[in-house]
């Protein structure tokens, strides 16, 4: 029971305090620390003291005009794209057969927990695991190509660029479909029941009933899911890292591996990674805009417009009453 006399919101604050804590230290001074050296000299392991460089945008313009990096951002943006499109496609499928209700599967529980588990199983262990399955010249996919005829000899897929980022994108997808499913059933689920059963009433049918009442209403989780994705996908490391170690010939080299290679790599060139990461976090902020700007409720800004052109009559018309009375 509440005491009259005691400040309950103290205590809201007091438990914030870890968090806090772990944030400023953990998060934010890495996030301010690695935007300084981003304009300075700072590199060489175990060095502490930088200066300033006359040009403070050296070090972005050495990044932009590095072959290494543009290549790193056209495979990820590559892997990113080939790999979340049919994610979200069968994550929708996925969400439209475990919400419809007309249908009562068996087992959901099972379906999903089967589907969400490659997302909890470790970068490490995918990665050799696809390592294996790809493997020259004996490997489980090779003896199946064979034995179907496909192939009349090993084919060493891993040294091919385009079969090596392929590997890579389907990795990816693989991992995050259930992950995405999930998000998006909840998001299913959130939606007001009475909405389904007026379009039942209506006579809409499964198809018609996703397209124009569960993916609108879908939006924000929707936005969410692709906003996720897009920073997730940007900043891919492990499975580029642990597969393939970038290769062959850069064709997954991805820009977290590239960052790191600058940092931990060679010359432990700290301040061009931290500079890559800045123009990074420029990518991901621009994209994530124009991806709000294209999913933004356009009723409701239509909606504000009239608002805003309403007052601006009204005020119009108070001061010419004003100036008439006058």
């Amino acid at each position: 029971m509440r005491h009259k006399g005691v400040n309950y919101a103290k205590y809201g604050y007091i438990f914030c305090i870890p968090f806090i804590l772990a944030f400023l230290f953990f998060s934010f001074y890495p996030i301010v620390y690695t935007t300084v050296i981003g304009f300075t000299d700072l590199k060489g392991m175990g060095r502490t003291d930088f200066t300033f460089l006359e040009n403070p945008f050296q070090n972005f313009i050495t990044i932009l005009n590095n072959g290494s990096f543009r290549q790193s951002l056209k495979n990820t943006i590559i892997i990113w794209i080939t790999n979340f499109i049919p994610q979200i496609l069968l994550a929708l499928l996925l969400t439209a057969w475990f919400t419809n209700n007309r249908h009562k599967i068996k087992g959901q529980g099972l379906f999903k927990v089967l589907f969400y588990m490659p997302n909890i199983i470790t970068a490490a262990t995918i990665a050799i695991l696809f390592y294996s399955l790809f493997g020259y010249p004996k490997g489980p996919i090779n003896d199946l190509f064979i034995t179907m005829g496909i192939i009349d000899e090993p084919v060493y897929f891993l040294i091919n660029k385009a079969t090596a980022r392929g590997v890579v994108s389907f990795i990816q997808f693989w991992m995050w479909y259930g992950h995405t499913m999930i998000i998006l059933i909840s998001g299913v689920l959130g939606i007001n029941p009475e909405i389904f059963e007026a379009s039942d009433i209506d006579g809409a049918n499964n198809i018609q009933t996703f397209f124009y009442v569960t993916l609108p209403n879908l939006r924000t989780i929707l936005l969410y899911t692709l906003i996720t994705s897009l920073i997730g996908g940007l900043n891919m490391y492990d499975i580029p890292k642990l597969f393939l170690l970038g290769g062959p010939d850069n064709a997954t080299l991805t820009t977290s591996v590239f960052i790191y290679n600058q940092a931990f790599s060679g010359s432990y060139m700290y301040n061009r990674a931290a500079a890559a990461s800045m123009i990074m976090f420029v990518i991901i902020a621009i994209l994530s805009g124009i991806i709000f700007f294209i999913m933004r409720d356009k009723d409701v800004v239509q909606l504000k417009k009239q608002k805003r052109k309403l007052k601006k009559e009204l005020k119009n018309a108070e001061n010419m009453v004003r100036r008439a009375v006058e």
